[in-house]
């Protein structure tokens, strides 16, 4: 008897479990959430902007005077400094000319020397009336033709002293040697088209990077309003490399070009930056960060509130002031550290979702809980 009371007992009490669930479940209120209330504050604009890296200096070497190239003096793609010889060619004939126009001076010299004091002497004689006029005269300008031919004759040996040189072909500046486009034995010629090497100066590099016109109007009716203060001096500029590595010198924006390009609508902007160690090769491809100045009334979002629609806008959800989520299209600039800036699609107060997203849907209630303090952006954690 105890032993069916017990039985019952048990059923009653599971039956009973069973019917009060659902009425538990359908009790349960709307999903809890985080948000992150926003807020402006006073951030740093940075653009990031597509580029390509440039040599600083750029000389092709070509010869000056032509003959056969005797021997090539560098290592190929090693560096050189401004004035080292690169390459010898036969300069027997130049040394040849070099010793004529210097035999020429002597000549030159030597007839100077006869002539200079016969001058001297006629003009002597004539006022004691020993030479005719006509005979002074000669006498003058057979001294001035002297001297005439010796100044020829110096120009001529210096001429010819340049050309001898020459045959020393030397590194117009310091930098990068390419490889050598002659070898020894091949015939050159003064001023050809084809340069037998080529020196880059890679340290400083140039970064030449395009940005909008529209973008660039932007940011100067922003400035010119004032909710944009530009920095004193130059604009600092950061490079990402190709493999998401952050270069690790600072460059500056050396300017910014005054005239838009009618076939892209884009403005050419040049920066300069620090290449000690050779790291950047001219023609690589980076994204410039460039410090546009401080954005006074900034509005940003911890990346966790953001994601893509199908059409790869930027969204946010909201949580509205009546408990009700709303997705927001939002126009963004970048990101600073571990947040996004926006430009447009959020305003100061508004509840950006950033915990429990998979809970809700647009146009569901929810609450919040205030998810736990961000920490503090500070400017080590900023895009270097």
């Amino acid at each position: 008897m105890n032993k069916r009371f017990v039985f019952l007992a048990c059923a009653a009490a599971l039956i009973a479990g069973c019917e009060s669930q659902p009425a538990a479940q359908g009790e349960a209120g709307p999903p809890q959430v985080g948000v992150h209330t926003v807020q402006a504050r006073q951030l740093p604009v940075n653009i990031e902007l597509p580029g390509r890296t440039a040599a600083f200096m750029v000389a092709e070497v070509r010869p000056q005077v032509g003959g056969l190239v005797q021997k090539r003096l560098f290592l190929e793609g090693a560096d050189v400094n401004a004035g080292t010889q690169l390459y010898q060619i036969d300069s027997a004939i130049y040394q040849a000319n070099y010793n004529s126009a210097k035999a020429t001076l002597k000549r030159a010299e030597a007839n100077l020397l006869a002539a200079a004091p016969k001058a001297q002497r006629y003009k002597d004689l004539l006022e004691m009336e020993g030479v005719s006029r006509q005979e002074y005269d000669d006498a003058v300008a057979g001294e001035a033709q002297a001297r005439a031919e010796r100044e020829s004759a110096k120009a001529a040996l210096d001429a010819a002293r340049i050309n001898l040189d020459f045959t020393k072909v030397q590194a117009p500046i310091s930098g990068r040697i390419s490889r050598s486009s002659v070898t020894p034995g091949a015939l050159v010629t003064a001023g050809q088209e084809a340069a037998l090497a080529t020196v880059q100066q890679l340290d400083p590099i140039y970064v030449d990077v395009t940005q909008s016109g529209e973008e660039m109007r932007r940011l100067k009716k922003l400035a010119e309003s004032g909710a944009l203060k530009q920095a004193g001096g130059q604009a600092r500029v950061m490079l990402k490399l190709s493999d998401g590595t952050t270069y690790a010198h600072e460059g500056k924006l050396q300017f910014a070009g005054s005239s838009v390009d009618p076939g892209t609508g884009n403005v050419i902007l040049r920066a300069i930056v620090p290449n000690p160690k050779h790291e950047l090769m001219p023609g690589m491809f980076v994204r410039a960060a460039i410090e546009s100045g401080i954005d006074e009334h900034a509005i940003a979002v911890p990346q966790q509130g953001v994601t893509r629609n199908p059409k790869g806008e930027a969204t946010a959800l909201v949580l509205n002031d009546k408990g009700i989520v709303e997705q927001r299209v939002l126009q963004t600039s970048g990101t600073l550290g571990d947040l996004w800036l926006v430009k447009s699609g959020l305003k100061v107060g508004d509840r950006v979702i950033v915990e429990g997203h998979q809970k809700v849907q647009p146009g569901a209630p929810a609450v919040f809980a205030q998810p736990k303090p961000a920490v503090a952006l500070t400017p080590s954690t900023a895009p270097q």
